[in-house]
């Protein structure tokens, strides 16, 4: 079980979590192969697959299975110092607990996605094809990342940020035993999280989901901003950072390292295919 000294302080930041980790070090280590088991897989999955800004998403199916992947391979590293910490508050008896934790987790980031999809989907059937990049796409996906950079300083995603910084009090809070409780907290934790990161995440489909680069730049980002001990300079400097990307959009896309910009390559014809 958790110190007490530590229970009495839900406001003691990260302390708590690395105590955590270092008290669930063969955890931490599962989370972190199965992190890379996710980034491994989807890689194969996405080679050859993006084009650009606003890439297709292929099927429900297929989008699904990919996104609940990605979303392990991102977000396992930055939420395993959390499950660290339910793993020493539940009971030594339920040894499971903690992955039935992790998958209440990932079970509010597949409701995540399923918005994502009918988003698009519906925004596809109703719009055609303004996003392309030619028409309206280049300026959505500029505005999207501005629109990110801004939601980093309002005072929602500093609550978010805040529960997923320092999970002690919410553990606390919302405490639920058994494995139905675990899933239970999972999914509010993945649901805080979402709440933290989902602007983040609109970037990422802004500059294009398949891509792997921008997908590794977005999961580094999101590491920092819960992990680093300076919260206020990962939070300005990942602002910055997207700020720097939507102006980079509007003005010069080309000199974005790695962007697809669309139209020289046949990748959207083969989405467009998937989608069928």
């Amino acid at each position: 079980m958790i110190a007490p000294a530590e229970a009495r302080a839900p406001g003691a930041g990260l302390a708590p979590l690395f105590a955590a980790v270092r008290a669930r070090l063969g955890l931490i280590i599962l989370l972190f192969v199965l992190a890379g088991a996710g980034w491994w897989w989807t890689l194969g999955q996405m080679r050859g697959m993006d084009s650009g800004p606003w890439t297709g998403l292929g099927t429900l199916g297929w989008f699904l299975g990919v996104w609940v992947v990605m979303m392990a391979a991102m977000m396992f590293p930055s939420v395993a110092p959390t499950v660290a910490l339910y793993s020493r508050m539940s009971s030594e008896r339920l040894r499971l607990a903690p992955l039935v934790f992790t998958a209440g987790y990932v079970l509010a980031w597949t409701g995540a996605g399923l918005l994502a999809f009918s988003i698009a989907f519906g925004g596809d059937r109703v719009a055609g094809d303004v996003l392309a990049w030619d028409r309206a796409g280049r300026w959505v996906a500029g505005g999207t990342l501005v629109l990110a950079a801004v939601y980093e300083l309002t005072p929602l995603k500093d609550v978010c940020l805040g529960k997923c910084r320092s999970p002690l009090g919410l553990l606390l809070g919302s405490w639920r035993g058994g494995r139905t409780g675990a899933v239970r907290m999972g999914m509010r934790n993945g649901a805080w999280c979402v709440g933290c990161c989902w602007a983040l995440m609109a970037s990422l489909f802004a500059l294009g989901v398949m891509n792997i680069t921008w997908m590794a730049v977005v999961a580094g980002l999101i590491a920092v901003e819960k992990t680093v001990p300076w919260r206020r300079v990962a939070v300005y400097g990942t602002g910055a950072v997207l700020l720097a990307l939507g102006v980079l959009l509007f003005t010069a896309p080309g000199a974005i390292p790695g962007l697809t910009i669309p139209g020289g390559s046949p990748m959207h014809q083969q989405m467009n295919q998937m989608g069928k």
